[in-house]
């Protein structure tokens, strides 16, 4: 059986990176025009959306979205979910519609072609800089005050294959008590077992999503960073673990 999986897994890793770097190819000239300008930015959006579902619907990944809340378009949220897979960044661009911008880790931007547009796009963070922390707190300013949205793997990190959920940070949670805008708790189910990190593993499949009930920060103070970190943590970690409906 492992002389059949063995060839698959390499050539389904291969699969997966062709699909990544053909819609940038076929895009390309579209992309850069999209990217020239911060305010064509939801036009860059769109096209970032056809390019994940793209790439899920060839790797076989039948995906559900359930929404308990549903965004309104017009406002600004702080998007967060658990972070277990490459295929998180895809799942997360076909669940929401509401432009929003990635805060993600630097190391990303060395990824050829894909980097290219990455770090024109996204908000690069260097954990170990205190320096760059404090320069995502005003690169996301500026874009919030633009209308668009934010996105955070409060992980700060894909945890170990073994843990279901890892701590989370307070950034997300302190820039929306700033701002005054909801998070958006996101759950993913399947991406793990999907498309790990670990490379002789995953394959074609049910991948699911859910949209949580929205956790207001109306009225919230920086010393409510904390209680709202448990919160929006607490959801996710009780979806994870609640037995699911086939």
């Amino acid at each position: 059986m492992a002389i059949i999986k063995y060839p698959f897994w390499i050539l389904y890793r291969v699969w997966f990176y062709v699909l990544v770097a053909l819609p940038i190819i076929l895009l390309f000239p579209l992309l850069l025009i999209s990217i020239s300008r911060e305010q064509w930015y939801p036009f860059f959006f769109k096209l970032a959306r056809f390019w994940a579902k793209f790439i899920l619907i060839g790797m076989g990944f039948n995906y559900r979205i359930t929404r308990n809340q549903k965004p309104d378009l017009k406002k600004s949220y702080m998007f967060v979910a658990n972070h277990t897979s490459m295929v998180d960044i895809m799942l997360m661009l076909v669940s929401v519609k509401n432009p929003f911008v990635f805060v993600g880790k630097k190391e990303l931007a060395k990824i050829p072609l894909f980097g290219f547009f990455y770090k024109r796009t996204c908000i690069l963070v260097d954990r170990s800089s205190p320096k760059s922390r404090q320069a995502v707190f005003l690169r996301a300013q500026r874009r919030l005050k633009q209308g668009l949205s934010i996105c955070i793997f409060p992980e700060g990190g894909v945890p170990e294959e073994h843990v279901v959920l890892d701590s989370f940070k307070d950034g997300a949670f302190r820039l929306a008590i700033n701002h005054q805008i909801p998070i958006v708790p996101m759950t993913f189910y399947d991406n793990k077992k999907r498309f790990s990190y670990t490379f002789f593993s995953g394959g074609p499949g049910r991948m699911r999503a859910r949209i949580h009930k929205f956790l207001s920060t109306e009225g919230l103070t920086i010393e409510d960073t904390k209680t709202l970190n448990k919160e929006a943590r607490s959801i996710i970690w009780d979806e994870l673990h609640k037995p699911l409906k086939t």
